[in-house]
């Protein structure tokens, strides 16, 4: 289990969460940040939160950015070359359950992954993706570890919160929008979020940071204290991933 520190500092800080598995921080990639100069901005500002370790997740979407690993590793070490010492930075991606998305590990390519081969996937916001029963099966027999991003944030499974169950049976871990809990989203996210984190469902946090509207949502709520207080009771295991 994850262990907080007892320091009031930590209490309005991210000490706590010791290392961000989900953002968007590589510049020009995707609809997170635009250029290096303000990914070096977010990067200062959630060290000042006491933030040190980020995992980088672009997306990879067929038709919307279709991103590679050696596009992701040309932005990551063009990025790594500007930053301060203090900040470790690697990358990952976050990849769309679509169509194609079967044949990026089936076919011998090794997906880009978290460290234990945890691979971060999403599927549309307004409709399950098909087969995501048989996807999460075929990446845990290829020797990876699916980690459904944002869960709490698809709609469709509002009214079906069964679902949640359903696919943590199947060995799918979640992983939970830091700003869920507080209705940045919407009512809806914050009741999901809320319902997640009660039954204990949540196994991993993100920032999910895309842009400035993200950051001083974030600033904000870490810093009143309640960030630490909605997620210290639960077994979130970030800090697993950062040795």
């Amino acid at each position: 289990m994850f262990t907080f520190l007892n320091k009031a500092k930590n209490y309005t800080s991210l000490a706590w969460l010791e290392v961000d598995i989900h953002s968007h921080l590589l510049p020009g990639l995707d609809d997170g940040s635009p250029d290096v100069k303000t990914s070096l901005a977010y990067i200062d500002r959630m060290e000042t939160l006491e933030l040190f370790r980020f995992f980088a997740t672009p997306h990879i979407h067929s038709e919307l950015y279709p991103n590679s690993a050696e596009t992701i590793r040309t932005a990551l070490d063009g990025l790594r070359e500007q930053l301060p010492e203090s900040i470790r930075l690697e990358a990952a991606a976050e990849y769309m359950i679509d169509e194609g998305f079967n044949g990026r590990f089936t076919n011998g390519h090794r997906l880009l992954t978290l460290p234990e081969n945890l691979v971060l996937i999403e599927m549309s916001s307004i409709a399950e993706s098909l087969n995501i029963e048989h996807t999460i099966f075929q990446l845990q027999i290829t020797g990876y570890r699916p980690v459904l991003a944002h869960p709490e944030r698809y709609v469709f499974y509002h009214s079906r919160p069964e679902r949640y169950a359903q696919l943590k049976d199947l060995g799918c871990l979640f992983q939970m929008n830091i700003l869920s809990p507080t209705g940045y989203y919407s009512p809806q996210v914050k009741k999901a979020a809320q319902y997640l984190l009660k039954k204990g469902m949540v196994d991993f946090v993100g920032t999910d940071l895309h842009h400035q509207k993200h950051l001083t949502a974030i600033e904000k709520y870490v810093l009143s204290g309640e960030a630490h207080r909605t997620f210290k009771k639960n077994p979130i295991k970030n800090n697993a991933l950062a040795t």
